[in-house]
């Protein structure tokens, strides 16, 4: 019992910590865009670095690249801020279900619970997100005009904010990832050993990438690197993304099951919120803050609507009743490579 009951504690303190990484290194891949750092390079150089430490390891660890998603996502960041990443990070499960509705991977029954949760939680999370785009609201803390004027250390803003075109560039993130995902569900269901094409994933994402850099980034000095804060986050980013948050999710997911992880999406924007509050105070505004609340909310909404589908088609199964749900099951490991 009590051995259950530690497992339990160290998968959920596991993936607290997990999610809160990745909001850090969120925040430092802002301010390396800030500084100057091109996104489509910033992609290419953590693409390379995950294929390096991910092909001696293929039949040990899984990962998941989405080159398209990747680069809106980053190129969003540098327009808006890390908070924006959480809020259109918590789009998933809603443009998931949107999109199994249109392809008919899944049937919608206005006499389930988790059907009409689904649909109300996809109207939450698409609200959120337009509020998000709109709504900036004002900031925290006025910035002081008596007190010099000094570059901070990190920022949670973007020194040529456009911020409707950032929130534009997440939203078309996530419905890539969404596609991603349910291409994927069909993948695996052919191909049976992943394991053994999962290195070629990130080798093929790098070389994407690589050349969808080359087109947009032309200046040879956009890809110098030094030993400075943007080598860092790259090594930080591309170390974490590809092994640690990786392994952890895995499991997380074998010791609790397949929405334990999803769970724990929504903390990032905690985190968000309380950096923002406390470092950032003076370019972080309270709209964005209540944009991704609602976020969260339709998040958890539609998650918990999957959930009752589940439990509803595993009976619906052992009772041999009619209509069971045919949802694809997404890879939930990879919902997360949006930031």
């Amino acid at each position: 019992m009590r051995r259950v009951a530690l497992s339990d504690v160290m998968a959920c303190g596991s993936m607290v910590v997990v999610e809160g990484c990745i909001i850090g290194l969120t925040i430092m891949a802002s301010t390396a865009m800030a500084k100057g750092m091109s996104p489509f390079v910033f992609v290419v150089y953590t693409n390379a670095l995950s294929s390096l430490i991910l092909l001696p390891y293929s039949f040990f660890f899984d990962t998941n690249r989405v080159t398209i998603s990747q680069n809106l996502a980053f190129v969003g960041l540098s327009y808006s801020s890390p908070i924006v990443a959480c809020g259109f990070a918590n789009q998933m499960p809603a443009l998931s279900f949107i999109l199994a509705i249109l392809l008919r991977s899944t049937k919608f029954d206005w006499k389930r619970s988790g059907s009409l949760a689904r649909l109300i939680g996809t109207l939450i999370s698409f609200g959120g997100a337009i509020s998000l785009t709109l709504y900036k609201g004002p900031t925290i803390k006025a910035p002081s005009l008596t007190l010099p004027l000094r570059p901070p250390l990190l920022v949670f803003i973007s020194t040529h904010e456009n911020w409707v075109l950032g929130c534009k560039l997440f939203a078309a993130s996530s419905f890539a990832l969404a596609i991603w995902n349910f291409l994927q569900a069909k993948t695996l269901k052919i191909c049976k050993q992943v394991m053994k094409i999962i290195s070629f994933y990130t080798l093929f994402g790098t070389i994407q990438t690589t050349g969808l850099a080359l087109y947009f980034e032309r200046d040879p000095e956009a890809w110098k690197l030094g030993l400075n804060f943007e080598l860092l986050v790259i090594v930080l980013t591309g170390i974490f993304s590809s092994l640690i948050r990786t392994k952890v999710q895995m499991w997380c997911t074998r010791l609790k099951g397949p929405f334990f992880v999803a769970l724990f999406k929504p903390c990032g924007i905690a985190y968000a919120t309380t950096f923002g509050c406390l470092l950032f105070s003076t370019t972080f505004h309270y709209g964005s803050i209540t944009g991704a609340f609602i976020c969260g909310v339709g998040y958890y909404t539609v998650l918990w609507g999957q959930m009752k589908d589940e439990e509803a088609s595993k009976l619906g199964g052992r009772n041999k009743i009619v209509s069971p749900s045919r949802d694809e099951k997404v890879p939930l490991l990879q919902q997360d490579s949006q930031v």
